[in-house]
């Protein structure tokens, strides 16, 4: 039987495209996908055919999220341990070796499109914020969900979103996990160009293309002095985040927010 790639690679011209394949879990998100993903990025960062990289997802949805499926809303499989400390010590790594993975996309030496459809939730915002300039379609529907289950932004997503939308709106989003549209994300800066599901891939690929044109180490130059101001204090931010979002792996709001999700029902949460 035949190995179905979970993230895919190909070329057209000057531009790396790479895919998110799992259309029938609308790209859910879990360890394999980043896995790959990541493995991509590797090859990509040393190939110099490749000038820019489109970001997209195959179906209906750029990615929905982590992949929340029945065999894995058990907290303690998701985050095992045999006592607090461990969880939290092991739930810390694991967060830091998300950072140190997601590295590889976000600091790419090419510049990189994401086209974005359908959801872009959670880990999906995380992905779209790894591109240097994001377009969506009409249909784009995002959010930061993870505080309805009694968890954090882990991966840097609202970090990133600090330098596009500013300290008080990535609060506003991250703290109700409220879901907006494209227009909205337009609007703040989370996107920079909204257009019809139908031209979104060809919007998406021309701009890239017309990136590619342009002489690649000057492009690349550009990338990394941007870059340099705007997240200038990313590193000490992000290893704050995992260390505070590790210590909610052991807490009881966390089993009920998983508990509630599963039930497909709103948690009340206590604090503790």
């Amino acid at each position: 039987m035949k190995t179905v790639a979970l993230v895919e690679f190909d070329q057209d011209g000057d531009v790396g495209v790479i895919s998110f394949n799992r259309p029938e879990k609308l790209n859910a998100w879990a360890w394999g996908p980043t896995n790959e993903l990541c493995a991509i990025a590797d090859r990509v960062r040393f190939d110099t055919s490749v000038r820019a990289v489109l970001l997209r997802g195959e179906g209906r949805a750029f990615c929905a999220g982590e992949d929340l499926t029945p065999a894995t809303d058990d907290v303690e499989e998701r985050h095992p341990g045999r006592s607090p400390a461990e969880r939290t010590h092991l739930a810390y790594e694991k967060a830091q070796y998300l950072f140190e993975r997601w590295k590889v996309v976000d600091q790419l030496p090419q510049p990189v499109v994401a086209a974005i459809q359908g959801y872009c939730l959670g880990a999906g915002v995380e992905l779209a914020m790894l591109a240097d300039i994001r377009i969506a379609a009409t249909d784009a529907v995002f959010a930061l969900p993870q505080v309805t289950l009694g968890t954090q932004v882990v991966g840097g997503a609202d970090l990133r979103m600090v330098t596009e939308l500013g300290a008080a709106r990535t609060k506003l989003l991250a703290m109700t996990g409220r879901r907006f549209g494209a227009e909205e994300a337009a609007a703040w800066g989370l996107v920079q160009q909204v257009v019809a599901p139908e031209v979104l891939l060809e919007t998406a690929m021309g701009l890239a293309r017309e990136i590619a044109a342009n002489a690649p180490l000057a492009v690349q130059g550009v990338k990394r002095a941007v870059n340099a101001v705007a997240y200038a204090n990313f590193e000490q931010a992000a290893r704050f985040e995992a260390l505070s979002s590790s210590v909610l792996w052991s807490s009881d709001d966390v089993h009920t927010g998983f508990a509630a999700k599963a039930r497909k029902e709103q948690a009340s949460f206590e604090g503790k």
